[in-house]
């Protein structure tokens, strides 16, 4: 809809209020409720917000090592703009009209620290270069018999899962809780977020769904939409759903893959594959591939970007630890999926559940665009077997400190993103270390407290 289309739909509808939001660094949503004279007198201006927002973490905890904003600015108001083509109703909610929201401005002075922004400026990139990026990301999260309230009584301990035990691609788990299960699909799907497929993953009441895909930036909208869309409606059932990559270092970790392909503008051909080619790779998926492999030490906070991520990124996890690729090989980094010429891919397994998807789509994007923009010979050959064994064209940073210095040092990173981006977001990153550093954990309380 255009701008006359959406004052006219307010119009005839008498749409009473209007919710909007917007990615923070983090990958959470923040936004709000307005007025319907709100809304229109912003369409061109912009809606004022405290630009805190980006400028403190995901407890609302001020950073005092970012130059964007602070303190020392005063903390103004940013103007954020709508963006009109992402209209849907919440069902869930009386179908609310909802939009989405950036910081992009009409003159490209956008914010450095908006990760949606940031998207639409590499996703302009791939366009310029001739190719329709298509993406989708799947999640694997768990559910828990508990509400906000219960789980801060009981200090994040004895937590109830939604279910008992190992079972996954259960028919007989989601039956059991056959109201909560298909409504994830069905209101997910009226909001404009259509699941592929749903089912249990192994472990105590994880689900795990597959959105379907779409150009890249509408992609990532789906994705970060999604993971409050699947709290709110837990919520309605009694249900909390987490997106940790590791909540329990005894349970296996949630992933948030990534998968990609380059197409012609029209759609019409998938550029990725090669009937005539061993593996079925085009030289443009290759160099798509060399990229990624390049790039993937100087920017792995992009896809790994909180503390609890790297509990996950460990050898026999199903999450990768060296940097691999491999046709059909899921303990690979990367994988190639090659089954149709259609469905021709390549999929990042480094990301988990914990992703801000925008920043992890940006990542992969911006990186196999470089290789196709060098001629990246696939140097690297592909593992054969278990890639927790091949080391020899490197491993993952083990921790989120490690992997933040060398992208906040990185001439490729700051080549990809920006030196704005790359700063803030590092600095963000190495704030999140120093909150971990100077907690005491229960596992100090128990090896050290009596003993040592």
């Amino acid at each position: 809809m255009n701008e006359e289309q959406i004052k006219a739909y307010i119009e005839e509808n008498k749409i009473q209020k209007i919710k909007f939001a917007f990615a923070d660094i983090d990958g959470i949503l923040r936004g709000k409720v307005i007025h319907p004279k709100k809304f229109i007198d912003g369409l061109q201006s912009g809606y004022g917000f405290c630009d805190v927002v980006f400028g403190w973490d995901s407890s609302d905890v001020c950073y005092d090592n970012v130059q964007l904003t602070g303190w020392h600015t005063g903390y103004p108001d940013k103007l954020c703009r709508i963006d009109l083509s992402t209209l849907r109703n919440v069902p869930w909610q009386d179908n609310i009209p909802f939009f989405l929201a950036d910081y992009s401005n009409p003159n490209g002075d956008d914010l450095p620290a908006c990760p949606r922004s940031l998207l639409k400026h590499i996703a302009k990139q791939c366009v310029d270069m001739g190719y329709h990026a298509e993406f989708a990301q799947e999640f694997e999260w768990f559910n828990f018999r508990e509400t906000p309230q219960s789980i801060n009584d009981k200090n994040f301990t004895n937590i109830n899962t939604l279910t008992p035990g190992m079972f996954g691609y259960s028919i007989l788990r989601t039956s059991e809780n056959s109201a909560f299960y298909y409504d994830l699909f069905n209101l997910l799907t009226q909001f404009n977020i259509p699941i592929e497929g749903l089912h249990t993953e192994t472990g105590p009441g994880v689900y795990e769904a597959a959105i379907a895909h779409d150009e890249v930036l509408s992609a990532a909208d789906k994705a970060t939409l999604f993971k409050t869309a699947v709290k709110e409606i837990a919520y309605k059932h009694g249900v909390m759903a987490s997106f940790m990559a590791k909540w329990n270092e005894n349970l296996p970790g949630c992933s948030g893959h990534i998968h990609q392909s380059l197409w012609t503008k029209d759609k019409s051909e998938n550029l990725f594959h090669d009937a005539a080619d061993e593996h079925k790779m085009s030289d443009l998926h290759k160099q798509y591939l060399a990229g990624q492999l390049y790039c993937l030490p100087h920017i792995l906070p992009m896809y790994a970007p909180t503390i609890n991520s790297y509990k996950r990124l460990v050898e026999g996890a199903w999450a990768p630890t060296t940097v691999t690729w491999g046709v059909e090989n899921r303990t690979t980094a990367l994988r190639v999926i090659n089954t149709t010429p259609a469905y021709t891919r390549l999929e990042t397994r480094i990301p988990g559940s914990d992703t801000n998807p925008y920043l992890a789509m940006a990542a992969a994007l911006a990186s196999g665009l470089y290789g196709i923009k060098n001629k990246m010979k696939l140097d690297i050959p592909q593992t054969i077997g278990n890639g927790y064994l091949d080391k020899k064209n490197g491993v993952l940073a083990a921790n989120l400190h490690d992997a933040s210095v060398m992208m906040q040092n990185s001439p490729i990173a700051k080549e990809l993103f920006g030196e704005g981006f790359v700063d803030h977001f590092t600095q963000t990153r190495l704030w999140e270390h120093r909150q971990y550093i100077k907690h005491v954990t229960d596992w100090e309380l128990k090896r050290y407290f009596e003993i040592i």
